[in-house]
């Protein structure tokens, strides 16, 4: 497979398959979120870009995503911008897990080895912080999760 698909609002995404860095930096955040959910019964990560439907019109595939054990909903998705292909992710999708209030996004940015943390609100997604070189990846939700930026990024 070279390619997948994303629905938005109906209409069709082509995303090509990322390639190198990317998917490496996907590979070791799903390892460390995998460790980080030990004994974690309430949530369950999906495999990389897994279908994630939020309407009968809008189905996404995440780099990751994690979603509760009892409802199957989303509570939380990595994005990791290709610098080749990176408006559907940082506009159109962030648009779209805004929409569907989506508890938590995160955007992973090989370009400058830095995270944004969003947290839905009452008013949309908010940016928390962002975060690079030495500084924690943490989620208060997992607190097994145990990695620096620069670990992330050093793949």
């Amino acid at each position: 497979m070279s390619e997948y698909k994303e629905i938005i609002d109906g209409r069709t995404l082509v995303r090509s398959l990322p390639s190198g860095r990317h998917e490496r930096i996907c590979g070791l955040l799903h390892e460390r979120m995998a460790a980080g959910l030990a004994g974690n019964l309430a949530s369950r990560l999906l495999s990389p870009r897994s279908a994630v439907p939020l309407s009968t019109r809008t189905l996404v595939r995440p780099d990751l995503a994690l979603v509760t054990v009892a409802t199957h909903k989303v509570w939380l998705v990595v994005e990791i911008i290709d610098s080749a292909d990176h408006r559907p992710d940082t506009v159109i999708k962030k648009a779209v897990y805004e929409e569907f209030q989506v508890p938590r996004v995160w955007m992973v940015d090989p370009r400058y080895d830095n995270v944004e943390f969003y947290q839905g609100t009452p008013y949309g997604l908010a940016l928390k912080s962002i975060l690079a070189g030495r500084e924690m990846l943490r989620e208060t939700l997992l607190p097994e999760l145990k990695m620096t930026v620069a670990e992330l990024f050093d793949v």
